[in-house]
Parts: structure tokens; sequence; C-alpha cells
């Protein structure tokens, strides 16, 4: 075999391995991490805790970042699975606190206690908009969540988002359900703030066909490391939707590039949520 030919074949044998690992990744072998998941008070009465540990792991839910309403329902799955659950503190006591909680001095103090009692990765999920996120209630949140090394995650539109960060450049935000924008905008705040991560929960725009929507692929390719998905079981009906949010997830994750799938699916949640939990117990 002469040189060139050598050559040749070396150059071949480079372009199939370069495919091969830019070739979208194969969906049976995704694991997830759910960044968006609630076990309330009404799931709780339903669904017993072994149950649900089940669920998770028959999904193949490696993580889960868990808050409920109240606090109770999340401790009992971080007891029952503390390999698998990762927890945040929800600031609603009920869910009839989400509309009024930024208003509510008795919200403030369960947050309080709660954050005396126990460790947790983050505060929330939170629902909040606009000129909301200046009122003093959600300014002490962010406040506690910079006192106790947090995360927010915040159900909100881009004015609130902005507004945390104004009162924290710090702050560690990660998106619920990329606020709800269209894919440009979510673009323009992560161009802008290196902090913020976005889980892509109810986002059902951003996928049809077993595919993602041509704008949504740019921000994934874009920004590989900022983006997580997320069931929201905010009902206990919605835990029965736990194993085909996961299959939907790993058929659309499947048609990106292999290392952008596996960090949407899960490598982003264990790194960024997983790993600031652990850095936080290791304090």
């Amino acid at each position: 075999m002469n040189r060139l030919s050598v050559v040749l074949r070396l150059a071949a044998a480079t372009a199939v391995v370069l495919t091969l690992s830019a070739a979208p990744a194969r969906a049976a072998d995704l694991p997830i991490f759910d960044a968006h998941v609630h076990f309330s008070h009404d799931a709780v009465e339903v669904l017993p805790v072994p149950e649900a540990i089940a669920l998770l792991r028959k999904s193949g839910v490696r993580g889960a970042l868990v808050s409920s309403s109240n606090d109770e329902g999340t401790q009992k799955l971080l007891a029952a699975a503390p390999d698998l659950i990762v927890p945040e503190l929800r600031p609603y006591r009920t869910r009839s606190d989400l509309a009024g909680w930024t208003r509510d001095e008795g919200v403030l103090a369960y947050v309080e206690e709660r954050l005396r009692k126990y460790r947790y990765v983050a505060i929330g999920e939170f629902h909040l908009y606009g000129a909301d996120a200046d009122l003093p209630i959600p300014r002490r949140i962010v406040q506690l969540a910079r006192q106790y090394k947090l995360m927010l995650h915040a159900h909100s539109d881009a004015d609130a988002v902005e507004r945390i960060f104004r009162q924290d450049p710090n702050a560690r935000v990660l998106w619920a359900h990329a606020g709800f924008e269209r894919p440009e905008r979510v673009r323009e705040m992560l161009r802008k703030h290196p902090n913020l991560w976005a889980d892509l929960a109810f986002r059902t725009d951003h996928a049809s066909g077993g595919k993602p929507a041509p704008e949504w692929r740019e921000a994934f390719l874009e920004f590989p490391d900022r983006f997580m998905v997320g069931t929201d079981t905010y009902v206990a009906e919605r835990w029965h939707f736990v194993p085909e949010h996961s299959r939907w997830s790993r058929e659309w994750l499947a048609t990106l590039p292999k290392d952008v799938a596996e960090n949407i699916a899960w490598r982003n949640g264990e790194r960024v949520v997983r790993g600031w939990w652990q850095k936080l117990q290791a304090q």
C-alpha cells in the first residue's frame, strides 16, 4: 500500500469517527434529569412515596429537582431516595399561596423557618412577574437565596428575571418553562446572564413531529449547557405523565447532536443542580 493510500484511508477513518461523535443520540440511551417536579399535598394523598420513586426510576429519571406545597412532600421523597432527589423549597404552604405570596408575611416566616430546619439547593418554583419582583417579600427571598447560597427557580417573565439580577447580579436562576418566552428572547436573556439556566417544562412548542422547532434547535445548539428538561407535576394526575414525558423528551433529543442531547437530557441537571447541591452539603 503506497503512502497516498494510507493517508486517504486514515482521512476516511477520521471522518467516520467525527461523524459518529456528532451523530444524534440514541433515544433509548438517554437518562433524564427532571428539573421540574412537584410532590404536593394532593399527590402525597394519592401516590405512596415508594410508588412515586419507582415511577421516576422506571422512567429512566436519574435525578429530579423536587419542590412541593407544602414542603413535607419533598422531605418524604428525599428521605426515601437521597440518591435521586434534589430538594428545593417552594414558598407555598398550600397551592392557594400561589396568588398572594408576594404580599404575605406568613409565607416569608414559613420560608425562613424551613431554611433553618432543612437544607435545599434552591428556593422555588415560585410565580413572580414584572414589578412584583421588587416588593419587599420577593426581595427578601432573593436575599435569603444569597445568604444560604441557593438557586432561585422562577416561574417568571423576563422583566422579573431582570429585576432579580439587578437585586443580586450573582444570583443563580433556573428559569421555569424558559419564561414561556419566544426562543429569540430566551437566547437574548441567556447571552446577557451567564448564571441563567432554563427548564423546558410544558414547552410543547419547542418540539413537534419528533424534532425541535428550527428556532429552538438554534437555541439548543448555541447554549447546549443552559437547558434542562422537566415534567412539571403541578397536580397529582401529572405524575402518571412522567414516563410519557421521558419517552417524548428522548424522542426529540435524539435528533440533536449526541453531546447536546446528553447535556439537555441529564448532564446539565447533574452539573448545575446536583453539583451545586453536593457543594452545599460539603460546606
